[in-house]
């Protein structure tokens, strides 16, 4: 008996992965930034801001400094405009859809 419940659900399961997506999730198209660029490293403030430390690439390289973090939003964002009111962020570069900015430790 246990295996037929076993056998059924593996069945069930089975057959949700083969269903269509509804028309409006079909139709909707999620474009993220791009960060080619960027060395994306974990949320900034905390691990689930969208703004996120920066590691060093040939893009940033010129960017890094040692009294200071670099860090990247998604371009426009509320995230972005939040980071510069808290912490005086100075934007230094803009690549994929992020806006790369500098922020002073010191």
């Amino acid at each position: 008996m246990k295996h037929l419940i076993g056998i059924g659900l593996i069945v069930t399961l089975g057959a949700c992965q083969d269903m269509p997506l509804e028309n409006e999730a079909s139709d909707m198209v999620i474009k993220s930034p791009t960060n080619d660029n960027l060395r994306l490293v974990g949320g900034y403030r905390s691990t689930d801001d969208d703004c996120q430390l920066t590691g060093e690439t040939a893009f940033t390289i010129d960017f890094l400094d040692d009294a200071a973090d670099l860090v990247s939003c998604p371009t426009g964002s509320d995230a972005s405009q939040s980071l510069v009111d808290m912490y005086g962020a100075r934007q230094v570069a803009e690549t994929g859809g992020y806006s790369v900015y500098t922020v002073q430790r010191r």
